[in-house]
């Protein structure tokens, strides 16, 4: 198997939802590498003061797959240990889905799909309208984008030139199992899209795309297409069927540890 990068953030997110009963791995480990390089190298942000005016947005359109999400925002600073203890439990703040009103550095509500990138334009829109420099970035998945409000929100992007947001396509090829993409970078480019395709688990590829976007001022929005594989890492995890949505039992949990460390 090719190089795994991100082994503990992997291992964090197994931890995560064993610890909670509950959780999409697969979905958490195609886009795990994505979210940790917006956060380590490119979004400006503060733990410390989540609603830092001055800070750049991170929208997790495909919801379920906030473990991904959680894990960084931990690695950040934004959560304790003792809200990851907590996950799932009526107690605790991380729930399935995220939650705005109750997990800092969560930028929205979201999980039912379609939702993250309108708010990602109205967002964009408004740091336009107030001349900000701010980012917004906003991450979707492909069986997301067969939902009407993508592409509303993808031709209202275009229309009204928002080059400071950027989308990422987790292309796992979760749209495959029912209504394949023929191709989607032609979609998002016929829709007026600056498109860029990349290796969704490849570091340097990301940072690469991101680092030109924070430089471009084309007129534009950006949609870049991550090849990803659902369950990256693992081998009885990738693709997909029955791990969807499943907890892994002590016997499951040493064999994803021992394919992670080897």
């Amino acid at each position: 198997m090719a190089k795994v990068e991100n082994i503990d953030l992997r291992m964090n997110i197994v931890d995560l939802v064993r610890r909670g009963n509950g959780g999409h791995i697969p979905s958490a480990f195609s886009i795990v590498d994505i979210i940790d390089t917006v956060y380590s190298d490119f979004l400006k942000h503060d733990s410390e003061n989540p609603d830092w005016e001055g800070r750049d947005i991170f929208i997790l359109s495909k919801g379920h797959g906030c473990a991904a999400l959680y894990v960084v925002l931990h690695k950040n600073g934004y959560l304790q240990q003792k809200d990851m203890d907590e996950y799932l439990s009526f107690q605790g703040i991380l729930g399935g889905h995220p939650d705005r009103t109750k997990v800092p550095g969560a930028e929205a509500s979201t999980g039912s799909l379609g939702h993250g990138l309108p708010f990602a334009v109205g967002i964009a829109l408004g740091l336009k309208v107030q001349k900000k420099s701010n980012r917004v970035i906003v991450l979707v998945g492909d069986g997301e984008c067969h939902e009407g409000t993508i592409w509303e929100s993808a031709l209202v992007a275009q229309s009204l030139g928002l080059d400071n947001l950027c989308c990422f396509i987790d292309y796992n090829g979760s749209a495959d199992q029912i209504l394949p993409h023929p191709n989607i970078a032609k979609q998002w480019e016929a829709f007026g899209w600056g498109i860029h395709e990349i290796d969704g688990h490849n570091p340097d590829e990301i940072r690469n795309e991101l680092g030109d976007f924070y430089k471009r001022s084309e007129g534009v929005p950006t949609a870049i297409i991550a090849n990803t594989v659902k369950g990256k890492g693992v081998s009885f995890l990738q693709k997909h069927g029955p791990w969807h949505y499943k907890v892994p039992d002590d016997k499951e949990y040493e064999a994803i540890k021992e394919e992670l460390q080897s």
